[in-house]
């Protein structure tokens, strides 16, 4: 079953339960006011008959009436019942007189009805049954003075005429709630179908990207609800996604051009290297040469992969004037040159050490690779802008402006190597995708004296 049927389905569910709650309610009140309303009625019709004999007296003589039958008769006369009554009247065990308006059964006439009624010795409630359903009654005894007669006045309800009228209008309202469920179920079909439509398209773009290798198609995000947020984050790892596969083409595409050229060499050696023992020495120390070649290749390569997934820094606080001159420490064995430290910076960053070092150092060796002996090389740090500043120059040949941003492309060399040094052009990559992991960036800043300097630049603080 789909969601949007079982979303629906428990909605009608509790609003099935809710109207049957209520209905069921609606019945049980209205029946316990019908009893009260005739408890009420019965109680009225007493003190009304009191109030009569009271004050009844005979219009030909002007005396108080002193015939019981008169009595309840001249009451009868002057007193109509209400929808669904009839009120008779009772004299020594007999039924006597009953009211003008017709009731809907004859209840005078049921001998067995009159015995019980012409017992009652004091004002008595009951039901009976009749043609016309259950009848609730009450019976009052009447005595006059003068007469030594008993008379009865009984009022009677039809019960279930007016039971009827509640079942009707019960039934009416079960109707009602019926169409109004049918009602609601469309409407909650029509909405759930609406709100779960991001949800629909999440699992078709799922599954059109399953069945593909296109990983550009994304949600459309509207309103701020859970099922934005859901289509957000489906966004979200799709760009993930995308990234990661970028970065896994790109690995094997760089990979297989890098790695070609030294197994290419390493085998065209080895199918020539014959028997003499310096040509397999040569050899040896060539293809050892191009294997430590391939490793350097790869570790870059990994970096380079790393660069673009989460968990690449180690975030942590690094003083820039230890790091700084912690650099220059460490270059110093690379070549012989006049080594120096630009100035240092005062401050902290959060940022990775190890990473940040090892971009400097990269740098540094670019650095060496482009001068000569007793060259300058100088180590900086400082901040400008609101930003930290990192930078390594040389008093080298220089990086022709034609070049200054291509040359952090992978595989890309600047002009001016010897073929002596040169590399897989992945080194200022490598620096460039540790500068913007940094949420900072690389550049190659003009030197008025000549030269080359590499200026990284990172927030203070990251966010």
């Amino acid at each position: 079953m789909s969601a949007r049927a079982r979303i629906v389905g428990w909605m009608l569910a509790v609003v099935g339960l809710a109207l049957a709650v209520s209905i069921f309610a609606t019945w049980t009140v209205l029946l316990a006011r019908l009893d009260v309303r005739m408890n009420l009625e019965f109680t009225n019709e007493a003190e009304k008959l009191r109030r009569y004999a009271a004050t009844a007296h005979d219009p030909h003589t002007g005396r108080p009436v002193s015939d019981v039958r008169e009595l309840l008769t001249g009451y009868l006369a002057i007193n109509s019942p209400d929808r669904w009554e009839t009120f008779f009247s009772m004299v020594d065990g007999r039924a006597d007189r009953i009211t003008a308006v017709t009731p809907p059964a004859r209840l005078d006439t049921d001998g067995d009805l009159i015995k019980v009624l012409a017992a009652a010795t004091e004002p008595a409630y009951g039901d009976t049954e009749s043609v016309e359903g259950t009848v609730r009654y009450a019976v009052i005894p009447v005595r006059v003075a003068a007469d030594p007669r008993t008379g009865h006045f009984v009022a009677a309800v039809f019960y279930d005429r007016h039971r009827g009228e509640i079942v009707d209008a019960v039934r009416v309202l079960g109707l009602s709630a019926l169409a109004a469920l049918g009602l609601a179920g469309a409407a909650g079909w029509f909405v759930a179908g609406r709100v779960l439509a991001p949800v629909r398209l999440v699992s078709q773009t799922a599954e059109q990207i399953s069945d593909s290798a296109d990983l550009t198609r994304r949600l459309k995000v509207t309103g701020d609800d859970d099922v934005a947020a859901l289509a957000a984050t489906f966004n979200h790892m799709l760009d993930r996604l995308e990234r990661s596969f970028a970065v896994q083409r790109t690995f094997v595409d760089d990979a297989g051009h890098e790695l070609r050229t030294p197994i290419t060499v390493i085998r065209g050696h080895l199918e020539l290297m014959g028997d003499d023992p310096d040509e397999r020495a040569e050899t040896l120390a060539l293809v050892t040469d191009e294997l430590d070649r391939m490793n350097r290749i790869v570790d870059d390569l990994l970096t380079l992969a790393k660069a673009e997934q989460p968990g690449f820094l180690a975030v942590e606080e690094v003083e820039l004037a230890d790091l700084t001159v912690s650099v220059v420490a460490k270059a110093r064995p690379l070549g012989d040159r006049r080594w120096r430290v630009d100035q240092v910076a005062e401050a902290r960053v959060q940022a990775d050490r190890q990473r940040l070092t090892q971009a400097l150092m990269q740098l540094v060796v670019n650095a060496v690779r482009h001068t000569m002996d007793d060259d300058l090389i100088a180590v900086g740090s400082a901040l400008r802008d609101g930003r930290a500043e990192l930078w390594v120059r040389d008093s080298g040949p220089g990086v022709a402006p034609a070049d200054r941003e291509r040359i952090f492309r992978r595989f890309v060399r600047g002009s001016g190597r010897t073929g002596a040094h040169d590399g897989a052009g992945l080194g200022l990559a490598i620096v460039r995708s540790i500068a913007e992991a940094h949420g900072g960036g690389v550049r190659v800043a003009d030197v008025p004296a000549g030269g080359a300097c590499f200026v990284m630049t990172l927030p203070l603080a990251r966010t």
